[in-house]
């Protein structure tokens, strides 16, 4: 019984809803995880394992997003889109979950994994190896690189986690009609 009636709400036609969830999920998962990439690239934070592990969602979700995206702006069937979206909330469940054990291990809640120290980042091109393994020291997971309003890279990403799991649950049950 449950089963049928949650297949019925996936089988509802969709509307500008879907559309406007779809594209701001899309949106926000590329500026999310294209911040971390710049906080690493341009800022000098060189990730730990689980910052790394945390990015795995976005960037399986992105793609399903852009389809989501264009499913829902070209009418694809009901089905597909709202399958689409419901997919991008479970991958952002996940994401949350990594994010928040992360965060309970900056806060030391609870132990992190035993290889949080093992990290890529040199520079191998020079045929120097020895020279870069004693510049490189990457970060433990245990210890936030920074923080902004009390919360860590994970603590803002178990936010915008929490934030993209919940348009995406809502929207993909949700009825066709304008957001609000």
């Amino acid at each position: 019984m449950a089963n049928t009636a949650m297949t019925d709400r996936l089988a509802r036609p969709t509307g500008s809803r879907q559309t406007m969830a779809a594209t701001f999920l899309l949106v926000g998962m590329i500026v999310t995880v294209g911040g971390a990439l710049l906080f690493e690239h341009v800022g000098g934070y060189i990730p730990c394992a689980l910052c790394l592990k945390e990015r795995i969602p976005y960037y399986v979700g992105i793609p399903i997003a852009f389809c989501a995206a264009v499913a829902a702006a070209g009418r694809a069937p009901a089905l597909l889109t709202r399958t689409l979206i419901l997919l991008i909330g479970l991958i952002m469940l996940y994401s949350l979950y990594l994010a928040v054990y992360h965060a309970g291990v900056e806060w030391h809640f609870w132990a992190g994994p035993t290889d949080c120290a093992s990290v890529g980042g040199a520079d191998l091109s020079t045929g120097n190896l020895l020279d870069e393994i004693d510049r490189i020291h990457p970060p433990s997971c245990d210890a936030a690189a920074g923080r902004f309003l009390g919360l860590s890279f994970a603590g803002w990403n178990a936010v915008a986690s929490a934030i993209f799991a919940a348009v995406a649950l809502r929207s993909a049950i949700a009825r066709p009609g304008r957001m609000g």
